[in-house]
């Protein structure tokens, strides 16, 4: 059976520089009810207010995926990477046995608008990692484009966990179906607009969840963007 949670549900955090709903417990807010949902740890959706970011800190053993929805988002890591993220791309940054980064906005105005992902890998103690990925917008428009999984399948970012992410775009009458294998869980998270999943409408911050739904539907989208997650 498909469980909703509205956004006015999720933690919230105003450090003034940034504001960040939690989906899941994170750092200050704890509940334990939701603490995660299979392997899907974190989603918090961040805005950073211009000239500002996250300082150089350390990660381990965690799959970290951000998926800019407006600005621009700035990345350097202690691997050597440095890059500006814009809307349509996905970055993946496997933490591994340590890696240290640091996110900016370096706008002068324009408040960055982003969801920060993370999914416990299967394994512990690898070599840390860095991809990314562009998907155009029309690549998205009216399906669930595979944007992270395992084996890197139809261009997307590799993850070290069996799961798979999908971003769609949805207006109208546009549609679409996400099968599940038995046993397996699925997580809907609309980023921006609303849409029905299985009849129940969602909007911009609400999430829909569910173990062993063996299909979800997507319709009735108004300027819609979601991401699906088929977690183990």
């Amino acid at each position: 059976m498909l469980a909703t949670r509205r956004s006015a549900e999720r933690g919230y955090a105003d450090h003034g520089w940034l504001k960040s709903f939690h989906s899941f417990s994170f750092a200050g807010y704890h509940d334990p009810r939701h603490m995660g949902f299979g392997p899907l740890r974190v989603i918090n959706e961040d805005r950073v207010a211009p000239g500002m970011g996250f300082g150089t800190h350390g990660h381990r053993d965690m799959e970290i995926i951000s998926y800019v929805l407006d600005g621009e988002l700035a990345h350097k890591d202690s691997l050597g990477n440095g890059s500006v993220i814009r809307p349509g791309d996905v970055q993946r940054m496997s933490a591994g046995t340590g890696v240290r980064h640091s996110e900016f906005n370096h706008s002068a105005t324009q408040v960055t608008h982003f969801l920060q992902i993370w999914i416990e890998p299967s394994v512990q103690g690898i070599a840390p990692g860095y991809e990314e990925k562009r998907f155009e917008a029309a690549d998205k428009r009216g399906r669930l484009r595979l944007v992270a999984s395992p084996d890197a399948a139809e261009g997307s970012v590799t993850i070290h966990q069996d799961a798979r992410v999908y971003a769609g775009l949805f207006d109208g009458d546009e549609r679409a179906t996400l099968a599940v294998a038995p046993g397996r869980r699925v997580y809907v998270h609309v980023a921006r607009g609303e849409i029905d999943v299985d009849g129940q409408r969602l909007a911009a911050g609400d999430a829909a969840m569910a173990t062993d739904a063996g299909r979800i539907e997507l319709t009735g989208g108004r300027n819609a963007e979601v991401l699906a997650f088929d977690l183990p």
